[in-house]
């Protein structure tokens, strides 16, 4: 009985944790709680907007992956966050970087990995290596046995319900030239799998601690190659888009820097240069809210740094 009460009494301190709002040094943040997708899950959706903001102005746009993590140490998981708002908002009154508003979008923690996992390099690999990436990952608990990923579902969500809805809402340019994508880890390798479906929409994407190996090992892994042969075959025009890269080297992030290399010569030869990418390596840097908390301004002033400055 007391070991039910203690499941109840979790499960209630999380639901009232879902509802609170997140705290911000700066700005605001406005919730569109549970908001609804013909495409994916019901999930919050929280939207910073700084202290200045005002109709008579056109903001551009950070969507951000995993919102819940966002914001306000209290109010995660393992009380660590990225503390957006205080990052943002020192560089856009410093005048360092365009006038900008973030989406930050929640995840669902039982579909995380179906709708991060890039689909199309998924089923590029055959019914083996298939297997491989569903047994390794069902090992760790990330996921069902029968995976399947859901990121081209979760795009149309993003680019066809949740974006509109944000053009309609705030005073936004809706180009693409003012409409970036970010994440870090899944979420990193959501938002360069959104550059390169969506050109169109997003003109430039930060990928954190992109997690390249897709799964948790990488012998035999056969997911980083995939993918490198997918960005040979999609990467937008690099005459009008940005892309970021970063990683450590400790916990999760030493898987990366042999495949964020194989990534660099592929975006070499696909004619990107210092101007309209940059992979930066932060030695020391583990797999975590507060490493990227710390380097966030890097993709900020490389994505949205104004003109003049």
């Amino acid at each position: 009985m007391k070991h039910f009460l203690s499941i109840v009494l979790i499960a209630l301190s999380l639901s009232i944790e879902a509802h609170r709002l997140p705290k911000v040094v700066s700005g605001s943040i406005k919730r569109l709680s549970n908001f609804n997708s013909k495409y994916v899950s019901p999930r919050n959706i929280d939207i910073w907007i700084p202290d200045d903001y005002t109709p008579e102005k056109k903001y551009s746009v950070l969507y951000m992956q995993d919102g819940q993590m966002l914001f306000d140490n209290s109010s995660s998981w393992h009380q660590q966050s990225w503390n957006v708002d205080n990052i943002a908002s020192k560089l856009q009154q410093a005048g360092r970087v365009q006038d900008f508003i973030i989406v930050g979008v929640w995840n669902d923690a039982k579909n995380h990995y179906a709708d991060y996992f890039p689909q199309k390099p998924f089923q590029s690999l055959t019914a083996e290596q298939k297997d491989f990436v569903r047994k390794q990952l069902h090992e760790k608990g990330k996921c069902a046995e029968s995976f399947q990923p859901n990121s081209d579902h979760y795009l149309k969500f993003l680019v066809t319900e949740l974006k509109p809805y944000i053009d309609k809402h705030y005073a936004v340019s809706t180009d693409a030239d003012h409409t970036f994508i970010a994440g870090s880890s899944m979420g990193g390798l959501v938002a360069m799998y959104a550059i390169t479906q969506y050109p169109k929409v997003f003109g430039g994407a930060a990928c954190l601690s992109t997690h390249w190996p897709g799964v948790f090992c990488l012998d035999k892994n056969p997911v980083p190659n995939a993918i490198v042969h997918y960005l040979k075959e999609t990467l937008p025009n690099p005459d009008n888009h940005k892309i970021y890269f970063d990683h450590g080297d400790k916990t999760l992030d030493a898987l990366y820097p042999a495949l964020q290399a194989q990534v660099d010569a592929c975006m070499k030869s696909k004619g990107y240069h210092a101007g309209n990418w940059r992979t930066e390596y932060f030695k020391g840097k583990d797999h975590s809210e507060k490493s990227w908390r710390e380097r966030f301004y890097v993709p900020l002033l490389f994505l949205l740094k104004k003109q003049n400055t």
